[in-house]
C-alpha cells in the first residue's frame, strides 16, 4: 500500500528560516546596516532555543546567500567577521544542548580561515543528536540544483546510473540537504513574500508563512504565531482529506 505522509498538527518537523529585514531595521533608526546584522544574532539564538524546546529536530537557516556577495565589501567584511566570532561563542552552547551544526553552501568561495572554523565547529558538535541546525552559507537553491546535476552526470558517465531510469530520488541524492527531510515550514521575516533563491528543490510542498515582522524584533511569541499557522494547516501532498483521514485511522 502506498504511504500516504500524515497531515501535521503540531510542531514541524523541519523548520527553515529567511531572517530578513536586519538592514532595513538599521536604516529606520539611523543607524548602519552592519548595526543590524549585530542585533540579529540574539533572534538566531532565540529561533534555536526555541525550536529544540518544541521538539523541532531540523532547523536552517539562510544566513547568507550567493548572492549577497554583491553587497558593499565593507558590509561583506563585517558579516565574515561576525560570522567568525558567533560561532566560536556558540559553538559551546550548542555542544551543551545537544545540537548539530552544519553548513550548506559553496564554501570554497569563503576565507580559508573561515572555512577551517566551520569545518571545526562541524566536528565539535558532530555527536550531537537532539536537533540538527543548518546555516545555509553562500548558498543559493539555483546553484544546489546544479551541483547536484553535475554529481548525477556523473554517475552516469561512470555507468552508475542508467540515463534512461534516472528518477527525481537519483537527483535528490545529490542536493546539499539530501541527509534531512524537505523544510514542513518556512518563516520568513520582513515583509517580502518571496523565497529568494532558498532550498528551491526541497521546498515543493512547504507551508510558507511570511510576517512584516523585521529579524531583530523577532520574539518567541513571534514564533508561536508561525507554528500555530502550521498546525492549523492540512497538508494534503496532492491527496485528498478522505485518504488522509483514512491513513489517521489505520
Amino acid at each position: 500500500m502506498t504511504h500516504i505522509p500524515s497531515t501535521t498538527r503540531g510542531a514541524p518537523e523541519h523548520v527553515a528560516i529567511i531572517m530578513d529585514g536586519n538592514g532595513r531595521w538599521a536604516g529606520r533608526r539611523g543607524l548602519p546596516r552592519t548595526e543590524g546584522h549585530r542585533r540579529g544574532i540574539e533572534p538566531a539564538r532565540m529561533v534555536v532555543r526555541y525550536c529544540a524546546e518544541h521538539g523541532v529536530k531540523v532547523l536552517t537557516l539562510f544566513a547568507f546567500s550567493s548572492e549577497n556577495w554583491k553587497r558593499p565589501q565593507a558590509e561583506v567584511g563585517t558579516l565574515m567577521d561576525l560570522f567568525i566570532r558567533s560561532m566560536s561563542k556558540e559553538v559551546p552552547d550548542l555542544i551543551e544542548k545537544g545540537i548539530r551544526l552544519n553548513f550548506i553552501g559553496e564554501r570554497q568561495a569563503f576565507s580559508q580561515k573561515l572555512q577551517k572554523a566551520m569545518a571545526k565547529a562541524e566536528a565539535d558538535t558532530a555527536d550531537n543528536q537532539r536537533m540538527d541546525l543548518f546555516v545555509a552559507v553562500g548558498y543559493g537553491g539555483r546553484w544546489d540544483i546544479t551541483q547536484a546535476a553535475l554529481s548525477l552526470a556523473e554517475d552516469i558517465a561512470a555507468g552508475r546510473v542508467e540515463a534512461a531510469n534516472v528518477t527525481p530520488e537519483h537527483l535528490r541524492k545529490h542536493i546539499s540537504t539530501a541527509a534531512m527531510p524537505d523544510p514542513d515550514l518556512l518563516i520568513r521575516t520582513g515583509g517580502e513574500q518571496r523565497i529568494s533563491n532558498f532550498l528551491l528543490w526541497q521546498m515543493a510542498y512547504t507551508e510558507l508563512y511570511f510576517t512584516p515582522i523585521l529579524w531583530p524584533d523577532m520574539q518567541s511569541a513571534d514564533m508561536d504565531q508561525a507554528f500555530e499557522f502550521f498546525a492549523s494547516r492540512s497538508r494534503r501532498f496532492g491527496h485528498i482529506d478522505e485518504q488522509l483521514n483514512r491513513q489517521e485511522r489505520a
